[in-house]
């Protein structure tokens, strides 16, 4: 496939989230979402959490987790109540719904498990192993580091940018 490595993992993403969408959509879980499936698995295995812990537990930023709990719970999957320690915080909860459905859903991410552990079997190196390389790699020096240090082009205002030493800020 041609193209950036944005489109590239993007196109990736894409096919795995809709084969798995429609797996539920066969096992008549037409509502409930890849994204959902992190979020869910934390909450069988720590019980109610806020959406910050939620946030921490799943590696995703407050705002990721805050959108996929509206979503989850839109869908009839969560339910949200007050804190009983802070009434600021939401305290988000599987519904019963959600729990009857929980060995349909285990019995997927088992299959899904499977599943990619046969395709990681095909590949070179794990793609779960490489998607950590890369992400400590990116931890290590950001992809905005990387570029800048390439990067010589003008900017808006019309100024030339040079080749700085990482982590200098430019003008």
């Amino acid at each position: 496939m041609d193209g950036a490595i944005g489109t590239q993992l993007r196109h990736l993403l894409e096919q795995l989230d809709g084969d798995v969408a429609q797996l539920y959509r066969e096992l008549d879980l037409a509502d409930y979402r890849p994204r959902f499936s992190p979020i869910v698995r934390t909450l069988v295995a720590q019980g109610p959490l806020s959406v910050r812990a939620l946030a921490d537990a799943v590696g995703v930023t407050h705002s990721a987790a805050s959108q996929t709990v509206a979503q989850l719970t839109k869908s009839g999957f969560a339910t949200q109540r007050p804190s009983p320690t802070d009434a600021r915080q939401r305290v988000v909860h599987l519904t019963p719904r959600t729990e009857a459905l929980l060995p349909l859903i285990e019995a997927e991410w088992k299959a899904t498990t499977t599943a990619m552990a046969a395709l990681d079997d095909e590949l070179p190196v794990p793609l779960e192993s490489y998607l950590a390389e890369l992400q400590a790699a990116l931890t290590r020096k950001p992809m905005h580091a990387r570029i800048s240090h390439h990067f010589s082009g003008p900017t808006a205002s019309g100024s030339l940018v040079q080749d700085q030493p990482q982590g200098v800020p430019k003008p």
